[in-house]
Parts: structure tokens; C-alpha cells; sequence
């Protein structure tokens, strides 16, 4: 039984350590506003702490994976950890805004790591037969920060204040560390990356399409809901408990997302990031219409856009590791990762300056039109790689 149970308790080690992650790098989104009115800045400039973490770990994913190639990926995903959880403790006590931007680097430089060690695992961890499931259970992870994490954590900081949820989060993250220590075997290296193998699958067509559309759907969600929450308390005219209860919704929606995505996107990886990125597109386009003083109409495509984005992190990376050499699989993880994050900072940020510039409705506005540009971009990928199989 302790044979069949140990590598199911890995797995859920791993998905720990992703979802404390996911928690950690997207809480400022609920806590927005309370963060920033403590230290007396904007809500654009505020908007630096989903910035910040994500181009950190855009570049230290590849940097920190070709660096520490011959270290034991177990002694690093718990070095990572305990990065983490001294960076949420330094945001807990923090005396000003530098010392928050200081840990949300820190936060970057563990997710860089972390990630692209974590997220080609499942293989490693149980039987060939059960690695679809584990997939399933550590990219998990993405939604359940979404619906667990950031609406527990919104409440514990409108409750007992934004540095009490960072604290908590440091002591989640310490737990996390005990259980990789714990249930983890041994994991050399099988392979020993190098930044030339990255720069090899980065010529392959396949990866270029990768992360031409990551970067079109990412920008797209993280422009638009990193400021969700002024957008409900702005727009919408919603209460800080209605607006708990709408993320905690939209997680609910990122899990059902994430597990109907997983096989569909194995199935068909082209149309079901194309349905991700419609549902995306439709959710930001109306919102500020239903959405405006209308708690319902928010409400609900809250759930649509939960769905959507639910699914698009199982679809990139199945994109990714189909463009991936053979015995590539690290590398396809690390430039999913650098992508990913990279893309995520860049939607903050062109979020933030346009919100400072504009409104709430005008940054939906715009990321809706970004991530309505993947739909034909997939269509189209599709029909050429048909062609290329039946040539």
C-alpha cells in the first residue's frame, strides 16, 4: 500500500508547491487596491507586483535551469520553497513599497525554477499508465490557487489586513517545504540542459506558434483581470464580500477550465485553445456593458471567463511538448515557463499604464480584442500543420 500511495503523495507534494506559487504570485490582485492605498500609490503602479515576479521568472526559468542542470531537482524545488516562504514573510513585514517589489522578485526568481523543474514531473514521479492523471493533478494547481487561494486570501486580508495573508502564506509555503523533503525520492538529472538546447527548440515552427499564441492569450488575461477587482468596485458598484465570492466563482469555473481542457486539449490542442481564447475574448468584450452596475451580468461572465483561462494553461503546454525534440522534454517545460511569465508581466504592465490613462472598461475592452486575435491564429496553424501531415 505505502509502495502505491508514496508516488500519488509526490504528485500532490509538487501540485502543494505550484498552488502555494500561484497564490503567492496572483494575491496582490485581490488585495489590489488595500496595498496600494497603504503605501500611497496608484492602482497601475501597484500593478508592479504582478509585473515584477513575472519577468523574473521569465528570465531566471532558463538562466536558473541551465545553471543548477547536474543539481538534484528534489534539493531544488525544496530550495525554491523556502525562498518562497522567506519572500511572503518579507512582504508580511514590509516598512515600504521597495520591500514589497524586493519580494515579489524574489517570488519571480522561484517561479522561474520552480516551474520548469516541476512542470515535466508527472513521468518521474508514477507509472507510465497514470501519468495523464498526474498531469492533471499538478497543472491543477493553476485553477485551485484561483479558487482556494487568492478568494481566501482576500478574505483573510479585508479581515485582519493584506500583511496577515502574506504571513499565512510564508507558513504555507514552509509546510510545503517539510513535504517535499518528505515524499520526494531522489531526482538527478536525466538530462542536462543547456541554453544552446533552449536556442535549438526555439527554431522549431512549432514552438514559434507556441509562443506567438501564449503570448496573444496571456497578454489578453492578465492585461485585463489583474484589475478585475477596480473594475467590479469601480463599474459594477460591487461590495468587498460580493467581490470574494465572484473570484472564488471564477476559480470554481478555472477548475471545471482546467479538467475539461486536459483531454480536449490532448484530442484537439488547436481547437480547444481557440475555444479558451473565444471565451476569453467574449467575457472581457462584454463586461463592461452586462457588467456595468450589474452584479449578475458580472457574475456570470466571471464564470465564462473562468472556463476559458481554466483551460489555457494544459493547452499551451501540450502545444509546446508537441513541438518539443525527442529528450527535449525540460526544455519545452523551461521556454513554457519563460513565456508564460514573461507574457504575464507584460499584461500587467500594459494593463496598469493603460488603466492609469483610461478606465477599467477600456483595459477589458483591449484585452478582449488581443485574445479574439488566437482564434483565427489557431484556425489557421491547424490547416497548415493538416497540409504539412498529408503532404
Amino acid at each position: 500500500m505505502e509502495t502505491t500511495r508514496r508516488p500519488w503523495l509526490a504528485v500532490v507534494s509538487v501540485t502543494a508547491g505550484l498552488f502555494s506559487l500561484v497564490t503567492t504570485e496572483i494575491l496582490p490582485i485581490g488585495l489590489l487596491t488595500s496595498i496600494g492605498g497603504d503605501f500611497t500609490v496608484s492602482d497601475g503602479m501597484a500593478g508592479l507586483m504582478m509585473t515584477m515576479p513575472g519577468f523574473l521568472a521569465a528570465l531566471s526559468a532558463p538562466l536558473v535551469t541551465a545553471a543548477t542542470a547536474r543539481v538534484d531537482r528534489r534539493r531544488m524545488l525544496g530550495a525554491f520553497m523556502l525562498l518562497l516562504a522567506l519572500a511572503n514573510l518579507v512582504a508580511a513585514w514590509a516598512q515600504d513599497y521597495g520591500w514589497i517589489l524586493a519580494s515579489r522578485a524574489a517570488v519571480g526568481v522561484t517561479i522561474g525554477g520552480f516551474w520548469s523543474i516541476a512542470a515535466g514531473l508527472a513521468p518521474r514521479l508514477v507509472p507510465a499508465a497514470a501519468v495523464g492523471r498526474a498531469k492533471a493533478v499538478i497543472f491543477a494547481a493553476v485553477p485551485l490557487g484561483s479558487v482556494l487561494g487568492v478568494p481566501l486570501g482576500t478574505f483573510v486580508g479585508h479581515v485582519a489586513g493584506w500583511r496577515t495573508a502574506f504571513a499565512v502564506l510564508g507558513a504555507v509555503s514552509l509546510a510545503v517545504v517539510a513535504a517535499l523533503w518528505s515524499v520526494l525520492p531522489p531526482l538527478p538529472p536525466e538530462q542536462v540542459t543547456r541554453l544552446r538546447t533552449l536556442g535549438r527548440q526555439l527554431g522549431r515552427p512549432g514552438t514559434r506558434f507556441a509562443l506567438l499564441v501564449t503570448f496573444l492569450i496571456v497578454l489578453a488575461h492578465f492585461g485585463t483581470y489583474t484589475y478585475v477587482t477596480p473594475f467590479l468596485e469601480q463599474v459594477t458598484e460591487a461590495g468587498p464580500g460580493l467581490i470574494t465570492v465572484a473570484l472564488l466563482a471564477y476559480g470554481a469555473a478555472g477548475m471545471l477550465g482546467n479538467f475539461v481542457g486536459g483531454p480536449a486539449a490532448a484530442r484537439r490542442p488547436y481547437g480547444t485553445f481557440a475555444a479558451a481564447a473565444a471565451a476569453i475574448a467574449g467575457a472581457t468584450l462584454l463586461l463592461p456593458v452586462l457588467g456595468r452596475s450589474s452584479e449578475a451580468g458580472a457574475f456570470a461572465l466571471l464564470l465564462v471567463w473562468g472556463v476559458g483561462y481554466g483551460a489555457v494553461p494544459v493547452c499551451s503546454q501540450t502545444l509546446f511538448a508537441r513541438a518539443a525534440a525527442p529528450g527535449a522534454g525540460e526544455a519545452s517545460s523551461t521556454l513554457f515557463t519563460a513565456s508564460f511569465q514573461a507574457t504575464l508581466s507584460a499584461g500587467a504592465l500594459a494593463g496598469g499604464a493603460l488603466l492609469d490613462r483610461s478606465s477599467p472598461s477600456a483595459v477589458l475592452a483591449v484585452g478582449g480584442a488581443a485574445a479574439l486575435l488566437v482564434v483565427p491564429a489557431t484556425g489557421w496553424w491547424a490547416g497548415r500543420t493538416r497540409e504539412a501531415v498529408t503532404a
